[in-house]
């Protein structure tokens, strides 16, 4: 069954990039059929996956407002092994674009619908900040994951993103959850890092990933060059946190379904 997951969180800085690009590749390199959505107009994901955005003929901006097909617009990377829907700086112009166009919020939904047989699941980086294109990822996405630095201002940020996801599942989107709440960049050197990360763990409970992306210099060097960390140093603890969390995700999602089977 097919899964579309939104990666957001409107904090800048708090690993949704990061999260994207390796967590699709990590996902790849298990044999999963993997689409990546770049919907952040500064093509970090995109970058990040050895695509130069400076050199795209058909992007995200034209799946959303000029109803190119995601077929006619992915790109199929034999490195990474996944599909990437890439971005660059027109989709700044799209946010205020959308919001003239009827139907502004389920533009992604539908491009996805004639697509989303092709994969087990789609991966979709949000922009920093809960805007038109926000929206749009929510409204398609099945559930979210939640990229979150164990600090101080991270739970005040956090408050307002689980507003948003209260607010779309209403008006929008009934069967949208939030998939987990992930720590990244932790030290556990450091005691609010530790304090923060109870205190999540006390609030959503089973929520928040047993796995913990470290901070880690190879992680934080492997968009430079294009890469994800596994092909970068994949025996660095960045990658093996990411492998490690897509284990993660598709055991809960295995015992999901055997628990679904059950009831049925």
């Amino acid at each position: 069954m097919s899964k579309i997951l939104a990666i957001a969180n409107q904090k800048g800085g708090v690993g949704k990039t990061t999260t994207s690009v390796n967590l699709a590749a990590s996902f790849a390199a298990t044999r999963r059929r993997i689409l990546l959505i770049d919907l952040d107009p500064q093509g970090n994901a995109t970058m990040g996956s050895g695509v130069d955005k400076r050199e795209l003929e058909l992007s995200s901006y034209e799946v959303l407002l000029e109803g190119t097909p995601v077929t006619a617009a992915r790109q199929s990377l034999q490195d990474t092994g996944y599909d990437l829907l890439a971005a660059n700086d027109d989709l700044t112009a799209a946010d205020m674009a959308l919001l003239e166009e009827d139907g502004r919020e389920l533009k992604l939904k539908s491009a996805l619908a004639p697509v989303i047989v092709d994969y087990d699941y789609v991966i979709i980086d949000c922009p920093p900040a809960l805007n038109m294109l926000t929206i749009n990822a929510l409204v398609a996405a099945n559930s979210v994951i939640i990229p979150t630095q164990c600090e101080y201002y991270a739970l005040e940020g956090l408050s307002s993103l689980l507003s948003t996801v209260e607010k779309i599942r209403k008006l929008l989107n009934p069967g949208l959850q939030i998939e987990g709440l992930l720590r990244t960049m932790f030290d556990p050197r450091n005691n609010l890092a530790n304090q923060v990360s109870a205190q999540l763990l006390e609030h959503f409970g089973e929520k928040v990933y047993r796995t913990v992306i470290p901070r880690n210099v190879r992680l934080a060097e492997a968009p430079s060059h294009g890469l994800p960390a596994l092909l970068y140093d994949k025996a660095s603890s960045g990658a093996t946190a990411y492998l490690a969390l897509a284990g993660e995700m598709l055991r809960r999602d295995e015992s999901a379904l055997g628990l679904r089977g059950k009831l049925q």
